[in-house]
Parts: structure tokens; sequence; C-alpha cells
């Protein structure tokens, strides 16, 4: 996940070249990032504790990832049950990506200038307590307060994790083992959500979607008091941590998402509706506003100087905003159409994010030697057709061609896709704003899920009713909103294919003369530690 202090990527012809063509020089914009690499009084783990700092990161991983999708199954139980609205529905989602997207490059940031494990414990901490607050919800208003705290956690813990596999083992090898070990367990955090969602939920209550992190988180706060050492970056100032940039960026969001959610019920041009749209403009451009100013902005605008960046966080954007709208709409219609239990619609979802391994791991063996850009442009292109072909779904189909197909093609593109994304943020960014890149991805792709899924599901939400009054049955109205909801998630998913042709070529060349490095050959190396960065960030989603 996101680290302020950026590691595995080495720029193109070193910092100074690089720095050359970005107003500021990258001096400037390393300073804002504040990523000191070292630490202040403390000592690298021993050899066999660094295994034991690998097992307590990997788990908390797995249990911030697995919170993304675990909820999706039991969105219809917890609306049986609290008597939530659909809005509240999209809510109990959107209330963790939300506060996890507008917090994880401030929770990294907080990481170097507090100390690793201190931050790690307390994001622990925080997303335990959270757990069990949901869990105990007896409101929608409480469940999904409790969700955005959750939310918080995570964005404080999930950086932390990362930066101390960073600091706990060497560079080489040895980093590339741990890294790859994060990697799988994160894959398998997010592949089995919607299984261990769908266990829980049919054998015991819905609420256990939440208290399974309390036992977990417990032993993982007393582990990593034990096995964690404690590192401070270079930067250790409260004035640095940027408050301001934070709270207007995650305002605005909240703003903008809840003005979308709001006309279910309000139209577009209701005053309210026009205010919190304002609302959200305002913020958001103070947002960029401070950014430009501040000394240590929470995100460096020069570092969109880059080539890729921008392009890449455009592509995750509509990444995210297809995925979660397949895990909210997919999940709904198997239980409440085709009447599967939890369980059974936890395991019909597996196709997909088992491509999405299978494919991440193809991907890390030829990006070398194609580059990004063909893999994102071929990644997309077969994920939106995947996507298209789910919106067919239709009332008592056949889950083998309506459900199983479409997921297995939907899962490879979008597993293409994601690796390739980060490879295409980190080429050619020095060493030191690597991980801000690849934070920056992650961020964006969580925005552009809560947004996406608020919008989608407000269009199909006016669709069903729609539908519902004119006296069409309730499974196929239902059915009708969910396919419509899906094919417009995969033609959005589909514009990552022209987005992606603005990428720049980067491909590794023909091994050439030994000599003093060209253009190509710092490509190649551009690439190959881009490799590096796509192992560790392979499965955040």
């Amino acid at each position: 996940m996101a680290h302020s202090e950026g590691t595995g990527a080495s720029g193109v012809g070193g910092p100074d070249q690089v720095a050359a063509g970005v107003p500021g020089g990258t001096a400037s914009v390393e300073a804002s990032v504040g990523g000191g690499r070292g630490a202040a009084g403390s000592a690298p783990p021993a050899p066999r504790a660094k295994w034991a700092v690998l097992a307590v990161c990997c788990l908390a991983q797995f249990m911030v990832v697995l919170d993304i999708s675990i909820v999706n199954v039991a969105l219809p139980a917890m609306q049986t049950d609290l008597g939530m609205s659909a809005g509240g529905l999209q809510w109990v989602v959107n209330a963790y990506t939300l506060a996890f997207a507008g917090l994880l490059l401030f929770g990294g940031r907080a990481a170097d200038l507090f100390g690793r494990r201190r931050v790690f414990v307390f994001g622990l901490g925080l997303f335990t307590l959270a757990s069990l607050a949901g869990g105990l919800a007896q409101s929608e208003t409480q469940l999904i307060i409790a969700r955005a705290v959750q939310g918080l956690g995570g964005a404080v813990l999930a950086p932390a994790t990362l930066s101390l596999l960073m600091t706990s083992f060497a560079e080489g090898r040895e980093r590339t083992r741990a890294l790859g070990a994060w990697g799988a367990t994160a894959a398998s955090g997010g592949a089995f959500g919607t299984v261990v969602g769908g266990i829980l939920t049919d054998v015991a209550d819905w609420r256990w979607v939440l208290f399974v992190n309390v036992p977990i988180g417990v032993a993982l706060v007393a582990a990593a008091r034990v096995v964690l050492v404690e590192s401070r970056g270079q930067v250790s100032r409260l004035r640095d941590l940027d408050a301001p940039g934070t709270l207007t960026v995650t305002g605005g969001l909240v703003l903008l998402v809840y003005a979308i959610v709001r006309t279910e019920t309000s139209s577009w041009g209701s005053p309210v509706t026009i205010g919190l749209l304002v609302g959200a403009v305002v913020l958001l451009g103070a947002f960029v506003a401070i950014e430009a100013t501040t000394a240590n902005p929470l995100v460096p605008l020069n570092i969109f100087r880059y080539p890729g960046i921008a392009v890449a966080n455009v592509v995750a954007a509509l990444l995210g905003a297809a995925m979660f709208a397949v895990f909210f709409f997919l999940t709904l219609f198997l239980q409440r159409v085709e009447d599967y239990s939890p369980l059974r619609a936890g395991l019909s979802m597996l196709p997909m994010p088992l491509m999405i391994i299978l494919a991440s791991q193809l991907v890390t063996r030829t990006i070398g030697r194609l580059g990004p850009r063909p893999i994102i442009i071929f990644g997309a292109a077969v994920g939106s057709s995947g996507l298209l072909w789910l919106s067919a779904i239709t009332v008592g189909g056949s889950y083998w061609t309506h459900v199983f197909g479409p997921l297995a093609v939907m899962g490879f593109g979008m597993g293409t896709t994601m690796v390739s994304m980060v490879s295409a943020a980190t080429a050619g960014v020095p060493m030191r704003l690597a991980g801000l890149a690849s934070g920056l991805i992650n961020t964006g792709r969580q925005i552009g899920a809560a947004v996406g899924l608020a919008a989608v599901t407000t269009i199909a939400t006016h669709h069903t009713d729609s539908r519902l009054r004119h006296g069409i049955a309730p499974p196929e109205a239902l059915t009708s909103g969910y396919s419509l909801g899906l094919f417009i998630s995969g033609c959005v998913f589909a514009v990552g294919v022209p987005v992606a042709f603005l990428l720049p070529r980067l491909r590794r060349p023909e091994p050439a003369a030994a000599g003093p490095p060209a253009p190509a050959q710092l490509a190649d190396a551009q690439l190959a530690d881009a490799d590096e960065q796509a192992v560790a960030h392979t499965a955040e989603i």
C-alpha cells in the first residue's frame, strides 16, 4: 500500500537527472514528502526476527484487504436486520473506501513522522475497536460510522506494514522474497473476502464479518509490541503533517459522493444537491491550492510531471469503479434474485479474484519485454469485455455462462491491468518517490471506487424504481437495474483503453555492448525496478 518513503524504483539517470525536467527538482519534491530512510536509534531486526516481522505485517495487511470485500456478501443480511435503505448499503462500502482513500497518504506520512511501530499499533488498535463497534451496531448510522473509523484505521495501518518490511529487509533477493510474500497474502485477502464473508454470514451472523477482526487484531497488537522495532524518519515535526490538505480532500470527496447518493431522493437541480456539489468543488479546489503552496504537501503536485503517473491514476480510478460495482451488484443479484445463500454467493465470486492472481503472476514475467502500455490496453479491453458480458445476467440464467465465464474473463483483464498500472506509474520516478507514486495509484483506485459506485448505484436504483412503477415484477426489475449498473461500469472500464494509449512507450531493449548507459538501457533499469514495485503492489485491490 501507500507509504511515503519510496523504495524499489530508481529514477532514469538518477534523481538529479530526472529532476532536471521537473520544476522544483527532485530535491524539492522529496523534501515535501519527507521520506527519511534512516532510523533514529534503532537497530535492524535479527535474521530470525525479520520473518516474525514479515508474519505480523502480512497478517495485518490480509485483515485490511479482507475488509474491502468481506462485507459485500453480508449486505442483504445487514439490510434486513437493520432496515437499511439502498443508499445506506452504499455507505457501508463507501464509508470504508472514502476514509481509506482520503487518509492513505496521510497514514504514510504519519508513519515517517511518529515512528512506524507506533503508528502500526495505533492503526491496528483503531481498526480492531471499529470492527467491534461495527459488529455491535444497532442502527444504520452506527454501522456506517464504524466502517468509516475502520477505514481510518486501515489507512494508518496499511502503509506502515510495507514501510516496516522495507526497513527490515535489505534490498535485493531478501526484500523481493518478503515483498512477494506480502503481495501473495494481500491477494489472498481480496480473493477470499467474499468466501469468508459468506461462511460467517451463513454459519453465524453478518456481525461476525466484523467481529472476526477482533481476536486477530488483539493478537497482532501483542505480537507487534514484541517483534517490531521502532524507527523514525528524519522528519519529526508535527507541523510537517499536512492536516489542512488531508481535511480538504477527504471532506471534498465525502460531499461529492453524498451529493450523488442524495439524488435518489433529491433531483440534480435541487438546492441541496447543488449546494453539496459546490461545497465539494470548493474543498477540492482548496486542496489543490494548499498542495501548491504548503512546504510539506500531502501530494506534491510536481510528481504529476513524471511520465505515466497522471495516466496511470486515471486508469486506476476507472478500474476501481468497475471492480467495486461487480462486488456490489453481483452479490445482491445472486442473493436477492437467484436466492443464493451467502456462502454460495461468496464461492460464486471466486473466479474473478483467482484469475486476478493468475494474471498478475503472468504479467510480472512479461512486462519487462513489452512495457506497461500494451498490457494495460489489453487488460482494459479484456476486462471491460468480461464486464459487458456479465451485464447480460437474467433471472434464472445459467451460472456458467452468465456468471462464471464473465467473471473469469473480467478477472484476467483486471489482473493484467493492476500490475501494469504500478509499473507505468513508477517507471522513471526517483527511488524516494516510488512509494508516493504507487500510493497515488492506490488512492486513485479507491476514490474511483467510491465515486463510481455512488454514481452507478444511483442510476441503477432510479432505473429499478421506474421498472417497478411500470408493473414489472420485482425479480425482473431488480435484475434490470443490476444489469444496467454492470453495463455502465463496463463502459467506464473500457474508457481505459484509449486513455492507456497516452502512456509513454517503455520496453526492455535487447542486450547492448558495455559502455555508458544509453537512454534505452536506462529505460531497462527503470522497468526492472518497476518490476519490484509491481511485486509489492500486485494484490492491493
